[in-house]
Parts: structure tokens; C-alpha cells; sequence
């Protein structure tokens, strides 16, 4: 993947002192998904353009920290190696600019500090973006920040245009800016286009964007999208994160005499729908009565935390098949430094859902917490096997996504899912036939409700069945 960037300041070759990159050296930096080169196609007094080439190793890609979010944007078991990461500028190029920019993203200049805090003649090219909503999103994000726009997309097949054009885009910016916003402007919005993050998301990079986005985020008029899509749609952080742009902008405004009535309490920030989804299989777990608890396909341990905080879950047990999210759950959890009594109510297994696991029996209940949708269809029937018919936990709670509630989503069309490793995401029609079809040849009894905001027509976003085996139910009610 290319990004140039070029100017026609006088002398132009003051960039590699911006830049702090000797325009008659090549330098290659590592990164942790392969290598970056900054060197100078051409450098004179009238006009310079330095260059930035990621280099992607498939092979480190795949294996990295956040393959399960978005390596593999194709939504295909292979797609964390063959996908058009090493081609396409994305979020690998945008952490490349802070690799090798470091200190002209913060507008720092040992040798042209006046320069440095002064806007220049910049053009700014990357050949080839993955432009998630085409060039006109492009026009919208980039424009308000003083930038003429050209975006032109790459079409499928020159040699057939009837093919139409691809999701890719040839981007041109022109514009009078200082180094350090155009660099700042790039960092946030190349993976905001892309809208597939290559790394997991964590909480601290709601700081990295306020930090990247410091004057001019608060008032862009599309900021909601650049947060939401920057933060990989993860409802908590964008919230947190635009609460916090609210506050910046009301800072930088005349307080209006009627901006606040006494006499109307605050308005409650309403919860993500995560937390709502957590909170409804708490409940579930609660109203059975459970205290010995599986969660099945845990990941980061997001509710073995709640699981755990909870007193009346005597013994809490992840599983997930993956040795690095397990990790991820000990850290969460902060299992080194439980108390020895605490931590003896905790325990996590590697083990794979779609093969009985003699462990796993006797459990008062189990939690398949938007897990089904993550297994090739064909498998299935091994995690019913498994699940329901050799486990056979008292109770079985699971959600997954409502399909026909993904049109309220931004940016989710026709056939597209909410998370790029979903290999199918279910109708309410199609999830009450499996959780019929489930609880019959298993000797469960089940209800479905859903979670979230209810649409009269769609349904909630989340659907949530709860399945009771039948012999523990008749228990309970004697």
C-alpha cells in the first residue's frame, strides 16, 4: 500500500525536515504486520514528495492481535492470508503514519519549528483506498477539513466496464494545512474509510482519537460516523467518545440562558447494547436459579467478569477454544490477584464446542452468548450434540444477532453481517425453528424474547432464548 505526500513550499525540500526523513536516504521501519519504507520520489527546491510503502506479511497479519476482528475482512476461513491488505491503504497504513511520523504527527520540528506550525501547500495521494461507502463518503469527511477531494473509483476490470466499479477509490487531497493536521486528519479517517479495523479495539483508543482529533472532530459535522466507524462500532466506546466531544463543544460555545431547566433531572446515558445483552442473560441465569455456570465460547471474558462479581455463581467456568482468548479472560478477570478463595470459584478450559468434553457435564447452566453465529452452518449439529445432548447443562441461554434488524445499522446492507468472522445470521423465524427443533430432540423446554430497542416491524437487535431441560424443570416445580 503507497501514500504520498508532496508539496511546493519553497524551498520544498524542507518536507524531510518536517518529515525528519533525509530525502536522499531510504529508510525502512519494522512494523508489527510487516514493513514500512519512506523514501523520496522526488526532491528539489520547487517540489517534493515523499512516499510511504507498507510492506504486509500475510503470514504476521494473520497470526496478530485482532485477527478474530478484522483480518479477514472477506468473512472467509482464509481470509486472514489472502485478502487485499497488502494493496489496499486501511488501518495498517494509518498505524504505519504513526510508526514512522511520530513527531511531525505532533507537529514537532527540531530544524523548522516556525514551519512546522505553519500551513503549506500539501497534495496528498493514496492510489488505493477500500472506501466503505465510495467516493462520496470520501468527499463528506475529508472536505469540511479544508481539503479539495478528488476520488475517483478503481473499476472492477478496465478491459470491462460493464463490470462497474470496485469498492476502492483512487484518493487525491489538495489543500494549505499544516503537516501535522494533514498527518492527524489521515491517521483518523484512512481506517474510518476502511471501516475494518486490523487490531482489537480497547478502550484506550477512545484517548487515541480525542488526541488525533483535537480541533477539528468536536465541530466535523460527520463526527458521529468517524467515531462510530474509527472506534469499530463498538457502541460503549463511541458513546464515551462522542459524550466527550459534546462536552469539547459545548466548551467552545455562548451558554444560551435556557440551556438547562432545574426543575428537568439529566437525561441517563443509555446503555450499549452489549451491556444490555449481558444484562438479560444475567437475569436469565438469575431468575433459573443457576450457581454452577458454563459460558461456552467465552473470548475475552466479558461475562465471565460479571459472572464472576456475582456471589451467587459458586463456581464459573469459561471455555473457548482459543488459548489467546482464554489469556485474554485471566487478564480481565485479574486471576494473579484474586484472593486463593476467589479464585477457586473461577476456572478456565480450552475446548472446542463441536466435541464432546466429559467437563463439562452436570453444570447447572450454560450461555452460548452470540457463539452460534460465529460456526459454519454444517457444524452445528456437532455443537447441538454436544451442548444439549452430552453436556446437558439444567439450562442453556443463547443469544445471537436478529438479522432483519441490521438494516438500522449504518453501512450494513443487503447481506452484509455485523461482525466479518459471522458465517450467518438468523431471522426470528429461522432462530425460533432451531431453538424449536433444538429443544425437541433434546428434551428442552424454551422461550425466546429479544434485547434491545424493539422495532414494531424488525424486532430487537439481539434474540435471546432461554432453554430449560425438561426433567429440571418438573424438579422446580414440585
Amino acid at each position: 500500500m503507497l501514500l504520498t505526500l508532496t508539496t511546493t513550499h519553497r524551498p520544498a525540500t524542507d518536507l524531510g525536515h518536517l518529515l525528519v526523513k533525509h530525502p536522499d536516504r531510504v529508510q525502512s521501519f519494522d512494523l508489527p504486520a510487516g514493513t514500512a519504507h519512506v523514501f523520496y520520489p522526488e526532491a528539489d527546491e520547487a517540489r517534493c514528495t515523499a512516499a510511504l510503502l507498507v510492506e504486509v506479511d500475510p503470514l504476521k497479519l494473520g497470526g496478530g492481535r485482532g485477527r478474530r476482528q478484522s483480518a479477514a475482512p472477506e468473512g472467509f476461513t482464509l481470509g486472514q492470508y489472502v485478502n487485499d491488505r497488502p494493496y489496499a491503504a486501511s488501518s495498517l497504513l494509518s498505524s504505519a503514519l504513526t510508526k514512522v511520523f511520530r513527531s511531525a504527527l505532533r507537529g514537532e520540528s527540531r530544524d523548522r519549528p516556525e514551519l512546522a506550525a505553519t500551513g503549506i501547500p500539501l497534495t496528498v495521494r493514496v492510489p488505493v483506498l477500500r472506501c466503505r461507502g465510495g467516493a462520496e463518503l470520501a468527499e463528506r469527511v475529508f472536505a469540511p477539513l479544508g481539503w479539495t477531494v478528488t476520488a475517483i473509483p478503481v473499476p472492477l476490470d478496465e478491459a470491462y466496464p460493464e463490470w462497474g466499479d470496485s469498492r476502492y477509490v483512487d484518493l487525491t487531497l489538495t489543500g494549505t494545512l499544516r503537516l501535522a493536521d494533514a498527518l492527524n486528519h489521515l491517521y483518523v479517517l484512512l481506517p474510518v474509510l476502511d471501516d475494518a479495523k486490523h487490531y482489537w479495539v480497547a478502550p484506550d483508543e477512545v484517548d487515541k482519537l480525542l488526541r488525533a482529533g483535537s480541533g477539528w472532530l468536536a465541530g466535523h459535522p460527520e463526527r458521529g460516523l468517524i467515531t462510530r466507524r474509527y472506534l469499530a462500532h463498538r457502541r460503549a466506546l463511541a458513546g464515551a467518545a462522542l459524550a466527550r466531544l459534546a462536552e469539547l463543544r459545548l466548551a467552545d460555545e455562548p451558554p444560551a440562558d435556557d440551556s438547562v431547566d432545574p426543575e428537568q433531572p439529566p437525561e441517563t446515558p443509555r446503555a450499549s447494547l452489549a451491556v444490555l445483552r449481558r444484562e438479560a442473560v444475567l437475569a436469565a441465569l438469575r431468575d433459573c436459579g443457576a450457581s454452577r455456570v458454563l459460558d461456552l465460547g467465552c473470548g475475552g471474558g466479558a461475562l465471565l467478569t460479571a459472572l464472576a462479581a456475582d456471589r451467587r455463581f459458586t463456581e464459573v467456568v469459561g471455555v473457548d477454544v482459543a488459548d489467546r482468548s482464554l489469556a485474554m479472560a485471566a487478564r480481565r478477570l485479574r486471576l494473579d490477584r484474586l484472593p486463593e478463595r476467589q479464585r477457586d470459584r473461577i476456572r478456565l478450559w480450552q475446548s472446542a464446542l463441536t466435541y464432546r468434553d466429559d467437563r463439562l457435564r452436570g453444570y447447572d447452566a450454560a450461555v452460548l452468548m452470540e457463539v452460534v453465529e460465529h460456526l459454519d452452518p454444517p457444524r452445528l449439529p456437532a455443537l447441538e450434540d454436544a451442548v444439549f445432548g452430552h453436556a446437558r447443562p439444567g439450562t442453556v441461554v443463547v443469544t445471537t444477532p436478529n438479522v432483519e434488524y441490521n438494516v438500522r445499522y449504518e453501512g450494513l446492507g443487503p447481506g452484509r453481517f455485523r461482525h466479518a468472522d459471522h458465517r450467518f445470521e438468523w431471522t426470528r423465524a429461522e432462530f425460533a425453528a432451531w431453538v424449536a427443533r433444538v429443544a425437541a430432540a433434546h428434551g428442552y423446554t424454551a422461550t425466546i424474547d429479544g434485547v434491545g430497542d424493539t422495532d414494531p416491524e424488525l424486532g430487537a437487535p439481539t434474540q435471546l432464548a432461554v432453554l430449560t431441560r425438561n426433567d429440571r424443570k418438573e424438579e422446580t416445580t414440585r
